[in-house]
């Protein structure tokens, strides 16, 4: 077996995993950090529109090889910027082989079955690439943070997920989950732009001013469940996502090069089109 290369050490700090784990603490990472920013927001920006342009290009070497599939999770607390992930960094890619999904509270038929049972039939096929705005990891968000189901039930939902991930991963699939990390007064800010705006009026719900006050139980979640989900087939990275645009340059560095890794390669070319000349 090929020996890997090691993880970027920049990436590592921000990913919760190995012997610190235990000790993994949202509230030591800081969410206006830029560790991938160059220092000059405009060539930030032109460097999102270039891996933007690469992943294009990447993707569609992706969709050819069809060795793999690709699962991109995006999850967050509200304003934290799925929605403007998904623009910043895959608005280039063609819509025939990037799907994305932003998935809402689970309708009568999706509570009739198991909760990862909606999660499977959306998953990509080979050389599909997939966003997921939210998850299944609302799963251990939501009904833990209003006490819907007990501690016994949130770590077996732990282990239904890694192990529900690691048969995506030993099946061609590989998984990258991003946590967007944004600060108390940074949300404040995003929320109350919403509510200046009348463009954005629909964006905005009292329900979020009621999940708000609910933000330390969240982070402990989060916190819980980064612990407890990331592994080595399907790692957790924490983005600092104050600003937008260092959070689209990292997630977008990332991906471009997970993507660069799996040396991606055409098929074989028919051998009935050597010489062909089309008349």
């Amino acid at each position: 077996m090929a020996k890997k290369n090691p993880p970027s050490p920049a990436l590592t700090d921000w990913q919760p995993a190995g012997k610190h784990v235990a000790a993994f603490s949202l509230s030591k990472l800081d969410p206006g950090a830029k560790p991938w920013s160059s220092g000059d927001k405009e060539q930030d920006k032109a460097a999102v529109e270039a891996l933007a342009l690469e992943l294009d290009a990447l993707q569609d070497l992706f969709y050819a090889d069809r060795r793999f599939k690709l699962l991109v999770v995006l999850q967050g607390t509200d304003t934290s910027g799925k929605d403007g992930t998904v623009r910043g960094v895959f608005s280039r890619t063609s819509p025939l082989g990037v799907h994305t999904v932003g998935w809402k509270a689970p309708t009568e038929e999706e509570r009739a079955h198991d909760y990862l049972w909606r999660i499977h039939k959306a998953l990509p096929g080979a050389g599909e690439m997939m966003v997921f705005n939210r998850s299944h990891y609302e799963d251990v968000l939501v009904p833990v943070v209003n006490q819907w189901i007990t501690p016994e039930q949130t770590a077996q939902r732990y282990r239904h997920i890694n192990d529900f991930e690691r048969l995506l991963s030993e099946t061609g699939t590989v998984i990258l989950k991003f946590m967007l990390h944004i600060s108390f007064e940074e949300q404040r800010e995003r929320l109350q732009e919403r509510v200046n705006d009348p463009t954005k009026h629909w964006k905005f719900s009292l329900d979020d001013l009621k999940v708000r006050k609910q933000w330390a139980d969240y982070q402990k979640a989060y916190e819980a469940l980064l612990r407890s989900t990331s592994t080595e087939h399907a790692p957790w990275t924490i983005v600092p996502a104050n600003s937008k645009t260092h959070r689209n340059l990292m997630i977008a560095s990332v991906v471009q090069g997970t993507l660069k890794k799996l040396k991606l390669r055409y098929p074989p070319s028919d051998p009935g089109l050597q010489n062909l000349t089309i008349s």
